[in-house]
């Protein structure tokens, strides 16, 4: 039997209406195809792409230690984010600029240190120790009378202190189920005396050396429900004072003395806004003991991890050689530009943070710090590289679809 013969007489009907269809029609249909099915993936990437929730009330609030050693009631936290919304309201209705509508709240210190932490009582007070000895030593007043009160209303009304002068640590705990905050808050209290007192449990071994520092210099914040490092990162810097913020793992990997060659790198390239990030880099250690006796799973995932930075970020980003280590440091201007565009809220936040410094022609300068390996790392190896690998794949479509639009 011809082949011909067994197509239905029906088929053969539809084959030839749909001859006859003109080549301007298949045309229109074609395009709107097209049309749709971008709209359809523009519509699934938006679906699947993370939006930040709001913050709640509490945690919008922190909690210090006081002169007399015991816990302040929660107290509102100054934040510059809430200012920034109301100036990008202000200029959508046309009441002033858009560039006035990146301007920032004025500094009350001069370093703000960020730590994310879930679950690290095991390890933050050997942390703080570094953090605050070098804090204390290289932005203490010593003898600057401060303007910033410990008083947190007056703190949340935006009354401007020293920024050539002070710091604080705002630890973020995010939804932690151990006494990472009661750890944090034993380790104010013992360090606000001018008596040595013991060394907490889990800081460094050795000469105990206790830095003094001033009631509320530390302060706690807690997320309800833990949202990743990214989101913990974000919520703290929207409530940062400091003319420079930092943030730092909370593990003490990073070489906490190293944070003045991050400051010297962001004033010798700022622009002429003070726009400015130093990204702490551990690229220079690659083939160090450091790095070789991980192990081959984790070297050849972050090999590849890094070619995907160079295949699918933009063009500066993707020269920074070492995106992911947890110290970065940003001057206050910038923060308008970054922090309210974020999205990301697990381990590729960093990228993200750099691709939207590039995105607003904030220069970036790699500087090489010292780090060491540190036990108790949270980074689930395989897991957490395929989600970082599909995280920045939808970075990089975000910003082709315009997610991260300024207007």
């Amino acid at each position: 039997m011809d082949s011909a013969d067994s197509i239905p007489e029906a088929a053969w009907t539809a084959l030839d209406t749909l001859a006859q269809v003109p080549m301007w029609a298949w045309a229109i249909v074609g395009i709107a195809g097209a049309f749709g099915i971008t709209v359809l993936l523009y519509i699934c990437f938006r679906l699947i792409i993370s939006t930040p929730r709001p913050p709640r009330p509490s945690e919008k609030q922190y909690i210090t230690v006081q002169a007399d050693g015991s816990v302040s009631p929660a107290q509102a936290l100054p934040c510059w984010y809430d200012n920034h919304v109301a100036l990008k309201e202000m200029a959508r209705q046309k009441q002033i600029s858009q560039e006035e509508a990146f301007q920032v709240t004025d500094a009350e210190c001069f370093m703000s240190l960020v730590v994310p932490a879930y679950n690290e009582e095991e390890r933050i007070s050997e942390m703080l120790e570094e953090a605050v000895e070098y804090l204390e030593q290289q932005y203490g007043h010593h003898g600057t009378r401060s303007k910033s009160s410990s008083n947190g209303s007056l703190q949340a009304s935006g009354i401007q202190g020293d920024p050539r002068r002070g710091w604080e640590i705002i630890i973020v705990s995010d939804g932690s189920r151990d006494k990472t905050i009661d750890t944090a808050l034993h380790f104010a209290r013992t360090h606000q005396s001018s008596k040595t007192s013991p060394t907490p449990d889990g800081a460094r071994r050795g000469p105990q050396r206790t830095t003094t520092i001033a009631p509320g210099s530390i302060r706690v914040v807690q997320l309800e429900k833990n949202r990743g490092k990214g989101g913990a990162v974000t919520h703290g810097m929207r409530h940062a004072r400091g003319t420079y913020i930092v943030f730092a793992d909370a593990d003490g990997a990073s070489k906490f003395s190293d944070l003045g060659k991050l400051v010297t790198g962001c004033e010798k390239n700022k622009d002429g806004e003070g726009r400015a990030v130093g990204v702490g880099s551990r690229a220079h250690m690659v083939g160090t003991e450091a790095v070789v006796k991980r192990s081959i799973l984790r070297n050849s995932l972050m090999r590849a991890f890094h070619l995907l930075i160079w295949t699918l970020t933009t063009h500066r980003t993707s020269l920074i050689r070492d995106t992911q280590c947890g110290f970065k440091l940003f001057t206050r201007p910038s923060l308008p530009y970054i922090i309210p565009y974020m999205h990301s809220e697990g381990w590729i936040f960093d990228v993200e943070m750099l691709m939207l410094a590039e995105s607003a022609d904030i220069p970036m300068v790699e500087v090489p710090i010292g780090w060491k390996e540190v036990k108790g790392s949270k980074l689930n190896v395989i897991k957490d590289s395929l989600g970082m690998a599909l995280g920045l794949a939808l970075l990089r479509v975000g910003r082709g679809v315009g997610l991260y639009r300024r207007d």
